[in-house]
């Protein structure tokens, strides 16, 4: 997850699939501990979505997307706001939310006793655009229910005062508030950071593919500041790339083995190219459901097919015609992840269906 910058998490259970695909001998107990001993964190990160996330890395980064946050809390709810102090309301919700995780819903409830003519609702999505809030266990640990979504301040989960019990973790967990405002010269060293962290997991990239994934803009000054710590390349469409310089680059040769990934996971979501991975126009999905019995295959490095796991049954459903070899293989890759995602079941079979192209 540091590698990446942090997994898409719309999804709660996504993650525990992309893991999979990636690593090697991956088991859903790691993630699970990671998340319960507070390491990691679920919150609004990346263009304001749901990542999971290194702890460090959300105090890091979150105070860069505070004007992003505002701009968007301006847009989407100020209509709703009229008339309410947002430096109090930031106030009266972090001091609930210091306390303990509160749903939306119940946030709303409390904040409005004090704005009673304001909708609850909007009230409630103001505090999770003003402070850093984390969404905390049970939700999004796999083999428990789908628990509702609670959130709590971020520096009171962070420093243990939830009612979970104490952090405990590899390193200490972070305290300081990632509300801070940073200054110039900090603020321009961690976008240098952030740069570079998406260029170690996805380069080479554009500017442009940078800013799709993160949210911000104004990104090519940090490129530029970065100058010869970076690489340029000519891409296949005659854009101009970059990466680190060490970094791997496999020769085109390389045979790329098919990968099982969640619907909605990083690598169809982090550039503004897509069509280094997504050959046709089909739009990422993000069905409904807790996100780890469906998702996308990529065959030969591209997104070919989607899947479905229901009662032991592994379904693929191609786009384009699979060569005797790549179904091989996907069968064989498809009884790796029904070994992973559904051990119990009686049944396990990997099954095709009929290409469909629309």
């Amino acid at each position: 997850m540091r590698h990446l910058a942090g997994l898409q998490a719309q999804a709660p259970l996504a993650p525990y699939v992309g893991l999979w695909t990636r690593l090697a001998g991956f088991r859903q107990q790691q993630l699970k501990d990671l998340m319960t001993e507070r390491v990691v964190v679920r919150a609004h990160l990346m263009r304001n979505t749901v990542h999971l996330v290194d702890a460090r890395d959300y105090v890091r980064f979150r105070p860069l997307y505070q004007p992003v946050l505002d701009r968007d809390l301006a847009g989407n709810f100020g209509r709703n706001l009229v008339g309410v102090d947002l430096a109090e309301l930031a106030a009266v919700a972090a001091a609930e939310l210091g306390e303990t995780p509160l749903t939306r819903t119940e946030l709303g409830a409390r904040l409005a006793q004090r704005w009673p003519d304001h909708d609850p609702a909007s009230l409630a999505y103001a505090a999770g655009h003003l402070l850093p809030l984390v969404q905390v266990p049970p939700r999004g640990l796999w083999g428990e229910p789908n628990h509702r979504v609670a959130f709590m301040l971020a520096n009171a989960w962070l420093s243990g005062t939830a009612e979970a019990g104490p952090v405990r973790g590899r390193d200490p967990a972070p305290t300081s508030a990632p509300t801070s405002a940073p200054t110039s010269s900090s603020r321009s060293t961690i976008l240098e950071q952030l740069v570079v962290r998406y260029l170690t997991a996805y380069g080479p990239a554009s500017v442009a593919d940078v800013q799709a994934w993160s949210g911000l803009t104004r990104l090519r000054e940090v490129t530029d500041r970065l100058g010869s710590r970076l690489r340029a390349f000519t891409g296949p469409d005659g854009a101009r790339l970059l990466d680190l310089p060490d970094a791997p680059r496999p020769d085109p040769d390389v045979p790329a083995p098919p990968r099982f990934l969640p619907e909605y996971d990083n690598l169809l979501l982090s550039y503004a190219e897509r069509s280094r991975v997504i050959p046709h126009r089909r739009p990422v999905p993000l069905p409904p459901g807790h996100g780890a019995t469906g998702g996308t295959l990529l065959t030969g490095g591209w997104w070919q097919a989607g899947w479905t796991i229901s009662q032991g049954i592994l379904e693929i459903r191609p786009f384009t015609p699979l060569s005797p070899a790549d179904r091989d293989a996907v069968a064989a890759e498809g009884e790796r992840l029904l070994g992973f995602a559904a051990p119990a079941t009686a049944i396990r079979d990997v099954r095709f269906a009929p290409v469909r192209s629309g």
